[in-house]
């Protein structure tokens, strides 16, 4: 058989067509997991899949699978697919581009009347993002068991609403039980969110594997004061404490290339006043390596690090490790047969190391995944 290529005009329009869907005014898209605007968009991308022939299943966290038969039905699914839920102010590729290019591949093969001897599955997952109810991957996380049905479902919005009221709500609490779905490898296509692809003039990026991360709160307590009337030897400054903290998490992450990562992204100050010494700083760290060993290390590092911080300066600081995902390494034979049919197709090619977490995370418990 030649090479198959996809329609890429009909995969661009699915994509521009689902993007409408919650725009935003800069060009991106605001579709919460669970909302109205939710329900439009899976309501969109069902009807899509029936249109191809394709039957329908939800479960009961409101992941949606779309199956085209094989000729073998007794043969677990080749399943691909992504999320199309969104941050608050997200893309119109970020999931979405993986839910529409394994529907493109429905599409094409209906097209080229090609029977498959596996079934073909395209799914998307609930609230992968996290932006509106937490944890992050919550439909994958439950479908393999990484928590439960009733966690999720309890699982509160910023206005109490539940992760079970919604998925009521929109219609998608559907009956199968998670996880009572077999699969026989899956596929994940997504946007890099990087730079290393374009930095390397190359087009596509195959994953071997997915890094590891360590997430952290940490609390700095001092003593907040009057800016003018304090020596500078008499503070007690929990800012200054703080910043030599954050600076130690991006001179770990330096020590362990090419993969070592380490990331302050939310601080909170108190008070927060122009001329008040800070009595209290809040703040996140993030620390990711695709080596599980030297995660672990830098996990020792940044606890030694404040440890010694706080025998110095005598101020309180605490840290909690909050999330903690180990690295994971996809099915070489899925891997390899990605690379083999991007050369086959002629593009430029690289592996690239994903540093975001993806649902294929999770399916690789129950799947050989790419």
């Amino acid at each position: 058989m030649d090479a198959l290529r996809i329609n890429g005009e009909r995969l661009w329009a699915a994509l521009m067509e689902l993007a409408q869907i919650g725009a935003t005014p800069k060009g991106g898209v605001k579709r919460l997991a669970l909302t109205d605007l939710d329900k439009q968009g899976r309501d969109l991308v069902v009807g899509w899949g029936r249109e191809a022939g394709m039957s329908i299943t939800i479960d009961q966290i409101g992941n949606v699978f779309m199956r085209r038969d094989g000729t073998d039905n007794t043969l677990p699914p080749v399943m691909t697919g992504s999320h199309i839920d969104t941050q608050p102010t997200g893309g119109k590729f970020d999931g979405n581009y993986g839910v529409l290019a394994g529907l493109e591949v429905v599409r094409t093969l209906n097209d080229l009347h090609i029977k498959t001897r596996a079934p073909i599955e395209v799914a998307f997952w609930t609230n992968e993002e996290g932006s509106r109810f937490v944890p992050v991957m919550m439909g994958s996380g439950v479908f393999c068991g990484a928590f439960s049905l009733e966690t999720a479902y309890a699982a509160k919005d910023t206005e109490g609403k539940t992760v079970g009221e919604e998925l009521a709500r929109i219609g998608y609490r559907g009956d199968q039980v998670p996880g009572d779905h077999p699969i026989g490898a899956y596929f994940e296509t997504h946007i890099e969110q990087g730079p290393v692809l374009e930095d390397a003039d190359k087009v596509i990026g195959v994953v071997p594997a997915v890094m590891g991360l360590s997430w952290y709160d940490c609390v700095v307590t001092g003593m907040e004061a009057h800016a003018g009337p304090t020596p500078m030897g008499l503070r007690k400054d929990a800012l200054q404490v703080a910043t030599t903290i954050m600076q130690e998490v991006v001179a770990i992450a330096n020590r362990y290339p090419p993969y070592g990562r380490g990331t302050v992204g939310m601080v909170q100050v108190f008070p927060n006043s122009r001329n008040v010494i800070p009595g209290e700083v809040k703040f996140s760290i993030d620390l990711r390596n695709v080596n599980d060993e030297l995660l672990n290390t830098m996990h020792g590092e940044i606890t030694a690090f404040i440890d010694a911080t706080r025998d110095r300066t005598g101020l309180g600081i605490s840290l909690e490790r909050v999330s903690y995902y180990p690295p994971c390494p996809f099915h070489p034979d899925c891997v390899g047969a990605v690379r083999n049919a991007t050369e086959k197709l002629g593009y430029s090619v690289m592996d690239v190391v994903s540093g975001a977490g993806h649902d294929a995370i999770y399916a690789a418990r129950l799947a050989r995944p790419a």
